[in-house]
Parts: C-alpha cells; structure tokens; sequence
C-alpha cells in the first residue's frame, strides 16, 4: 500500500480533490462545479449543501482515477476561496444563511461610510487591507444584522464564524475543531497582522462578537481527524491550510523574498514574498500574510483582480458566443489583433490598484466590423491588462525589478494570454508543468504539518518549469496598448458611471 495525500481545493465555482504522492506527483484529479446564486444585483452566495456535495464527489472520483483507496490517505491539505463568509450553528453544524462570496458587493455602503469617517487608515495599518466589500469583516456584521436573530445568539456563544477552510476542517471533523490559519485570518479585516491576533478594536468597529471566532493556527500542523464521512475513513489528520493565493504562492515555491506569482482563476491573483516583515503599499495593493510555518510567519504583497477567468464564463453564460471555455483561445487566434475593441472586465468592479466597487464592465471600441473572435481576444487581453497594472503597483512598493513570474490556475494554460502577459509585462513568464499549484500548496503544507516532507527543500525538489514565455513585443507597441487600456479604464471608473447617470 502506498501513502498519499488529499488536497482539497474549494474553489469558487467548483471544488477540487488532488490525490498527490509523496514525491510530489498528481496522480488523480477532478473538479465538480456547483451552482452560482445571484439574489440581487451585486450579491453572490453559494449554498454550502452543493459545495459540500461537490467536495465529496470531487473526492470520490479523484480517489478512482488515482487508483488508491481512502485508507491509503495519510494526510489532508484544505486550500479555499478566502474571503467567502460562513456562520453556523455550533451544535448542528447547520449554516445560518447561504455563504457570502468574496465577488460578493452588498457591503458597498458601510466600507463606504466608514471610509468618509475617515478610518481607512486604522485598518490599514492594523490588517494590511483597505476598506472593500471584498474582505469577510463586513459580510460578517451583515448577516448579524440582517438574519433575524442571529446577532442574540452570536451573543450567546451558539453561533460559529469562518471562512471555508473553517467550515470544512468542522465538516471533515464532525464538528470538533473551530480553526482558521493565520493567512485566511489575515483576509478578514478583523486580524492584526503584526500581533498575528484577532483585533478587539477592528472587532468593535464592525460589532462582531469575538465568540464567534475561530481559533487561529499555523498553516502546517494537525488540526484534527476525519470522523464520520462518508467517503473517507476515520482518522486522517487536516495537516496543512492556506488561502487559495497563499497556498498558489507556496506551491510555486516562492520561499525567498521577491519571487512572485500570478494565479489565472476566477478572478486573477498577483503575490510576491516580502519576507518575515509585512511590507507597506503605497500604490493600492494588499499586505498579507503568506504563511506561517512553525514560529515562522512571512508575508507577502498581493494585487487581486475581481475578474479574469470569469470573463470567458460571461462570455460563454453570459452572452452565449462560445460554448466552452476551452473554445476561446482558437477563437482569439483567429484573427491577428483586437481590431481596437477594448474590453475591461469589471464585471464585479475594479479590484487593485483602483480599488473601486463602482466601477462597470465596458467594451469599448466596437464597430460595424467588430466580430465574436475580436470581442475574444479583447476579453484575453482584459485579463494581461489588469495584471500589467498590478504589476506596476507592486515594481513601485517593492523597489524593484521582477526578473519573472510563476503563473498557474486554469487560464495559465492559454497560451495566447501567456504570450500577450509576457509582451504587457516585459518580463519571462515560467509555466510549471503542473497547472494546479494552489492544490499542490495545500498538499505541500500538510506534507509538512504531518511529517512527509523535512523541509522547504523537499518540496523544491519537486517543482518543475516546463515553458518558458519571453517577451517580443516592441516598446511603440506595448506602449500603445497600455494608452488605449488607461483611457478605457478610466471610462470604465465609477466617477464617469455617476456622472452618467446623473444626466
């Protein structure tokens, strides 16, 4: 019998088992999507039944195709979309309303207010994160103030808080450990990153009981056993733990300070190790945690875009012009440039640098001549624009240069989009042989938390690049193209949209 690890990566529109092996191999695979809910305009929730649902079958059927049986599972890694809120009930394990998800806007007024009240600053100095919807704090004070008697018993110590890391180890476990890792902490706008601790201040500005928290740990320890599942045996330890960007950046082993790595999923995900000290933004990304490995904690700056591969889903949901995500890169290929079509997918608003709910989604430049493949390849090339942007914010904190980039997540694998990154960026782009990094980071980390891998080495070892994207774009050219996305964007901002609207 062999010895294997189970990831689980929850993602945002589906959930994925990885079976790994203990030399860093994949040897099975499967992702199950779940339902989308969209009560109003602006919200986005999911039902934890389905994604529940989804996490089991994704586990059965990716034990099937590894050919291993459950009892051959020795560790579990959980890797999650951050800041998507839960509250449940403590006893029954039931949830209390739908999960709020990260995309998630409804939040919009209070960040709103608290900004004009001038206290952006305070948490920014405490959190690392600015005023946004995006983050969990918010959400959670909506529920316990909008689920009629949720906020009284919250009071009474009957009510559990968490991101979905949380609320899996407690599902895995039937209910007996409440725990989060300090970088999905870190995502919550409740956290001090410095003190590594739950903030009571940031908790009374957003009049969050503290019982409802979770008890903080490293992302590489044993949280607790299965006990009770259906698909997997009694007594497997939850080893290992981090935000789905965290666990990315771990598993394209950016160990050392100033290497980086973009994640091309849902949205798209731009991080780079700062080192054991968070480092402060002064260009609108994020300080966050990376990870903490024993005593260890080390940070990273984080430029998120709300919008990537969500864009070709709207553009197959949305407006039916494909009928597969797959389809996308031959069409874009099908014709040599946009045709001056621009498209800024702000579906969700704007996320870093602008940090700018309001913005919208605008396709600008169409034509009688436009056609499905330019609005195609416009959608691509959305998705390198906002990563050039953030790419900038982060030369300018950082104080220099970034020699490459390490890019993984499902829309790595086109490699029009590559290409077009690598011109935007001027700079190499390495394209590990494996794409599910963000699967690997959680297996990585409970390989160490249970004792499979001796260190940070033993994991490098596994890592492997297998192409390499130079850039050829000349200077004119990669110059007019960010002209054009500037001047789109800034009709695209929310200060135009009111304008608008006000006429």
């Amino acid at each position: 019998m062999g010895e294997y690890i189970l990831a689980i990566d929850q993602g945002t529109t589906g959930s994925t088992a990885v079976v790994v092996s203990r030399t860093g191999s994949i040897l099975g695979k499967v992702n199950r999507e779940f339902p989308q809910h969209y009560p109003k305009p602006g919200w986005v929730e999911h039902d934890l039944a389905d994604i529940w649902t989804s996490v089991e079958a994704s586990i059965e059927a990716a034990l099937e195709v590894a050919k291993v049986s459950p009892k051959e599972c020795i560790a579990i890694g959980i890797t999650n979309q951050r800041e998507t809120t839960v509250l449940w009930d403590r006893r029954t394990g039931e949830p209390i309303h739908r999960a709020i998800v990260w995309q998630d806007r409804r939040t919009a007024d209070f960040c709103a207010e608290l900004k004009k009240k001038g206290r952006e600053p305070h948490f920014r100095e405490r959190t690392g994160l600015v005023l946004d919807p995006y983050f969990t704090g918010t959400k959670v004070r909506w529920i316990l103030e909008h689920v009629p008697g949720v906020r009284r018993r919250a009071e009474a110590g009957e009510i559990a808080f968490g991101t979905i890391d949380a609320w899996l180890v407690s599902r895995l476990s039937a209910g007996a450990a409440h725990v989060t890792d300090v970088s999905n902490a870190s995502r919550t706008l409740l956290f001090d990153i410095t003190k590594g601790a739950w903030d009571d201040g940031l908790l009374a500005e957003m009049n969050v009981p503290r019982g409802v928290l979770p008890e903080v740990r490293s992302c590489a320890e044993v949280y607790a056993k299965t006990k009770g599942l259906r698909v997997l045996p009694d007594g497997i330890p939850i080893a290992g733990m981090a935000g789905d960007q965290q666990a990315a950046l771990f598993g394209q082993t950016c160990f050392l300070p100033g290497e980086a790595k973009c994640t091309y999923g849902t949205g798209a995900f731009l991080l780079m190790n700062v080192g054991d000290k968070p480092a402060v933004s002064r260009s609108g990304l994020l300080s966050t945690v990376a990870w903490k490995i024993g005593g260890t904690t080390t940070y990273a700056l984080e430029g998120s875009s709300f919008i990537a591969g969500a864009a070709v889903q709207w553009l197959r949901d949305g407006l039916g012009i494909i009928k597969s995500a797959s389809e996308i890169e031959s069409l874009a290929t099908s014709v040599r440039e946009t045709g001056d079509v621009v498209f800024v997918p702000a579906l969700a608003g704007l996320g870093a640098p602008y940090w700018d709910p309001g913005a919208r989604g605008l396709i600008y430049g169409l034509t009688r001549d436009t056609t499905r493949a330019h609005l195609a390849r416009a959608t691509l090339e959305g998705i390198a624009f906002q990563i050039h942007d953030l790419m900038e914010a982060m030369r300018a904190d950082a104080g220099r240069a970034i020699g490459r980039v390490r890019v993984d997540g499902g829309a790595a694998a086109n490699d029009l989009l590559m290409q077009f990154q690598a011109d935007l960026l001027g700079t190499e782009i390495d394209r590990p042989s494996n794409l599910e990094t963000t699967a690997l980071g959680a297996a990585y980390l409970a390989g160490l938390g249970s004792g499979i891998f001796a260190d940070l080495e033993d994991i490098r070892r596994a890592h492997s690049v297998e192409t390499v994207f130079r850039p050829s774009m000349d200077a004119p050219t990669r110059s007019a193209h960010i002209t054009k996305w500037t001047r789109a964007v800034a009709r695209a901002r929310s200060e135009v949209q009111g304008a608008l609207e006000d006429e």
